[in-house]
């Protein structure tokens, strides 16, 4: 890729972090960010659209990347099951190498590549013989793992170089709005392809390539580097910031990201015996909250502390396993009915952490720890699915217990920690 502007130089589209935070921070307490604050304070107008194209691509393909091992390439589930575990397995592995990357001043170039990397994945997937696709899929899934896992900490590290304070909290909750707007909307999209079979799924995949070409695109053209932290030493800017106990929290509260889609159907349909269209609400019902009240509650929660926040959202995800565990002898109404106050947590969480890390690390070790936060992400959401599936083999009482025990020690590991932040 073309090399980054010189370090002396703001990002073309988007002023420096401070004089942003300078112009568009409200009085202290009660922020209140319009729109177009939130769209320069999130890389621009160009990088949002780029965002929205991405999570189109991401939920066209994502959700049924295994049933395109399965039907369209003939691969048994567990073959297909293995080759994906590899890619999450493989995005994990690379995400120091981003780190340092990150550190030496890479911001929209490692977005991009995120992106593209993606791309290449689903080039991969095309090209795989329907006979003999099972090391093709396999590199295809490791492609998309390493995309899929860069691009949280590369778009945080983003976020975080053209805003600053509240306003970057917000900015990214507003970008988490947007990718799960996309991610619905992709997934919508892709539900009625699906009739046409291993063409219709063929299909998405050239679809959400294209998508993912032309996000890629629109990131690097935003030209965004970190001029501040280029001439950086690292070793010069201190020891890096503990984050031991928030990477141990985050491993358990990550989980209740994964609720909506595999803990809750279970109990639904395998416990109760109700039709899937009761869990179809439930998923639909999360996205919309999480589009709609993500920014909002971001904002309304920021007269507290980071910190504070992120451990009040732990407090809410374990009263709302308990809420599971109680609905769970009362019908499906009433676990849809408890899934919205889980969502609010679920919400809190997703404000307040990666809002954290960035707060904490000094900026020339953000992109070092903005990777291990995003690792330890990574890792809970890899081992949640069986996790939780384990769980719900012993009944409700063993499944939303532990959810709800392990969340509330998270909870209180990280308030011993708040003051920090």
């Amino acid at each position: 890729m073309t090399t980054t502007p010189p370090a002396t130089t703001p990002p073309a589209t988007t002023p420096p972090a401070s004089t942003a935070a300078t112009r568009t921070a409200p009085a202290p307490g009660r922020p209140s960010f319009t729109l177009r604050q939130l769209t320069a304070a999130g890389g621009g107008p160009r990088y949002a659209v780029a965002l929205a194209v991405d999570a189109l691509g991401t939920g066209l393909l994502r959700p049924f990347l295994l049933l395109y091992g399965m039907t369209v390439l003939g691969l048994s589930a567990t073959t297909a099951g293995l080759a994906m575990t590899v890619g999450i397995v493989a995005g994990l592995a690379v995400l120091p190498a981003l780190g340092r990357w990150l550190d030496r001043g890479a911001r929209s170039a490692a977005v991009a590549a995120s992106m593209l990397v993606r791309v290449a994945g689903v080039l991969v997937l095309l090209a795989a013989p329907p006979s003999a696709g099972a090391p093709l899929f396999t590199l295809s899934a490791l492609l998309l793992g390493v995309g899929n896992q860069s691009w949280p900490a590369a778009h945080a590290a983003l976020v975080a170089t053209v805003s600053s304070g509240r306003l970057r909290d917000a900015a990214l909750a507003g970008a988490r709005s947007v990718r799960n707007a996309g991610l619905g909307a992709g997934a919508l999209l892709a539900a009625g392809a699906m009739a046409a079979g291993p063409a219709g799924l063929r299909v998405l995949a050239v679809a959400s390539g294209a998508g993912y070409l032309v996000a890629a695109a629109l990131a690097w053209s935003v030209r965004v580097a970190d001029g501040r932290t280029v001439r950086q030493d690292p070793a010069a800017a201190g020891p890096p910031p503990r984050m031991g106990a928030l990477l141990g929290a985050n491993v358990l509260y990550v989980f209740c990201l994964n609720v909506p889609e595999i803990a809750v159907p279970l109990v639904l349909v395998d416990q109760l015996h109700a039709s899937p269209s009761w869990a179809a609400a439930v998923f639909v019902a999360n996205t919309v909250l999480v589009v709609t009240l993500q920014v909002p509650v971001t904002t309304w929660s920021a007269r507290w502390s980071r910190g504070t926040v992120l451990a009040v959202s732990g407090v809410v995800l374990a009263v709302g396993y308990l809420g599971f565990l109680f609905a769970t002898g009362l019908g499906p109404a009433a676990v849809a009915l408890v899934s919205v106050p889980f969502t609010l947590g679920e919400i809190l969480y997703a404000g307040s952490s990666t809002a954290l890390v960035t707060a904490l690390a000094p900026p020339a070790l953000l992109g070092r720890a903005l990777a291990r936060f995003q690792l330890s992400t990574g890792f809970g959401l890899a081992v949640s699915p069986a996790a939780i599936t384990a769980l719900a083999a012993h009944g409700p009482a063993t499944l939303w217990g532990t959810l709800a025990a392990g969340t509330a020690g998270a909870s209180a590991a990280v308030w011993r920690e708040r003051d920090r932040a």
